[in-house]
């Protein structure tokens, strides 16, 4: 009888081990996957928003055709990268639309009437809390990603993790890190434009509950 509890013991406590650390990772890798899902969706809602801006630009700026030019190929890149992409990759062309973005931001510099324009406002706001919300999106799928990392590459459960499915995630990051960080408007052209036509442009609405 005893020789069967041991055995039971022996045999038991490894498996509710390994059932237990399975069931804690499957937790952690669903959190990191639902914390991307947030980045995706302001990612998106940042495509959006880009076509509308460069409407509003073309009305005051319509010469800066390279500038414009730039910012929609940067954006079509971006908006085109698969959803089973890295997020290496992704990272990576919206750094380059968030470069492109600064050169649009600095046209209204040169361009008063086009700074003052309602919808260019409008616009630039809300580019630029969906920029800030993409900043605190990755913060906190890079802190899931680092929990789940810790949990994969700790003893013993590195010697499991792969056998049961699981690997490391990939941090979404860049190597500069400005370049996810809200974006404001820069630039020392000088010039302007007058008489540009006035537009009515559909403008996305927030979403007021989203956090």
């Amino acid at each position: 009888m005893e020789y069967l509890i041991g055995l039971a013991v022996v045999i038991g406590l490894p498996l509710i081990y390994v059932i237990t650390t399975y069931n804690r990772l499957v937790v952690l890798r669903q959190n990191v996957r639902e914390a991307w899902s947030a980045i995706d969706t302001e990612l998106r809602r940042r495509y959006d928003l880009i076509p509308n801006l460069v409407e509003v630009v073309k009305g005051y700026a319509g010469h800066e055709r390279q500038t414009l030019e730039e910012v929609v190929r940067a954006r079509n890149a971006a908006a085109s990268v698969g959803p089973g992409a890295s997020p290496q990759a992704v990272a990576q062309q919206n750094e380059l639309l968030s470069g492109a973005l600064r050169q649009v931001f600095a046209l209204s510099e040169a361009y008063p009437q086009l700074k003052a324009n309602e919808n260019f406002k409008e616009l630039q706001q809300q580019l630029e809390e969906t920029e800030t919300r993409i900043s605190q999106a990755r913060r906190f799928y890079n802190a899931n990603v680092r929990e789940m990392n810790t949990a994969v590459q700790s003893f013993p459960a590195v010697l499991m993790a792969p056998a049961l499915g699981f690997k490391s995630e990939i941090y979404y990051g860049i190597e500069e890190a400005e370049a996810m960080e809200p974006v404001r408007i820069t630039g020392m052209l000088t010039g302007g434009q007058e008489n540009a036509p006035q537009q009515t442009i559909k403008i996305p609405e927030m979403d007021k509950d989203r956090q």
